[in-house]
């Protein structure tokens, strides 16, 4: 049993900090279809799940700190845990972004509707990928892998030491090149796909000018990107959570 103090509270709410800003990122988590109060709920349950295994890393800060550097050490924590959320937000935007790219490729754009991930609109099919992807997250337990990270940074990031520059832009930076460049390879059927047909369309138009290419083409490019993605979205999905679960894993 905790005894209950003041530097108890105090550490309780410079680890509420690291979580809650870290909850605010994350996939899943951070959508705005949750509603505040959720995430609020959500952020202090696992605060206090986690408090006994954290404690130690932080009451020994807070009972020797003045209150101007607990303000600081408050601040700092909120900054930290925001980070951590974007480093693991980042695959899941890039993930967006092709996705967008891809429905784009294949014909499906269309008008942007409200998405159900995001508070942009996006295309009916992104959308539908980045959701299937939140919810292949959470299935497969990867937050849990979130929340394992959590807990080991603080002995990479400790209470009252700030990221230091260096190593926080190479992180942001790994993560973002991994990120994109995990998702130009599950979305590069499509690339070529897209390349391929849209040459051969631009041949017949050449050939035949009088014929309106655009308007007989789309059905078929439609209809091409449909089949394509019945054969490769389940492999698109598993690569994408594979990369996912090998950064997690390297933290």
């Amino acid at each position: 049993m905790i005894p209950i103090g003041p530097d108890v509270v105090l550490s309780v709410f410079l680890l509420f900090c690291r979580i809650g800003g870290c909850l605010m990122l994350v996939p899943g988590f951070s959508s705005p279809r949750v509603p505040a109060q959720i995430r609020l709920f959500v952020a202090i349950a696992i605060t206090l799940a986690l408090t006994p295994l954290l404690l130690p890393n932080v009451i020994n800060t807070v009972s020797s700190s003045q209150p101007d550097s607990l303000l600081l050490s408050i601040v700092a924590e909120t900054l930290t845990g925001i980070f951590i959320g974007l480093l693991g937000r980042i695959f899941f935007l890039a993930l967006q972004f092709m996705a967008t790219a891809v429905a784009s490729f294949v014909g499906y754009s269309g008008f942007p509707e409200t998405a159900i991930e995001e508070a942009e609109p996006s295309p009916a099919l992104a959308s539908l990928i980045t959701l299937t992807a939140t919810v292949l997250f959470f299935v497969t337990d990867l937050h849990w892998e979130v929340l394992r990270g959590l807990v080991r940074s603080y002995a990479v990031i400790p209470v009252n030491e700030p990221i230091a520059n260096d190593l926080g832009l190479s992180r942001l930076a790994d993560a973002t090149s991994d990120a994109f460049v995990l998702a130009l390879q599950i979305s590069s059927p499509f690339i070529v796909y897209a390349f391929a047909i849209h040459m051969a369309f631009g041949i017949v138009n050449k050939l035949t000018p009088q014929i309106p290419v655009y308007f007989i083409s789309l059905p078929f490019v439609i209809f091409g990107g449909l089949i394509l993605m019945t054969f490769v979205i389940g492999d698109f999905l598993l690569l994408f959570l594979d990369g996912v679960s090998g950064w997690l894993m390297r933290g």
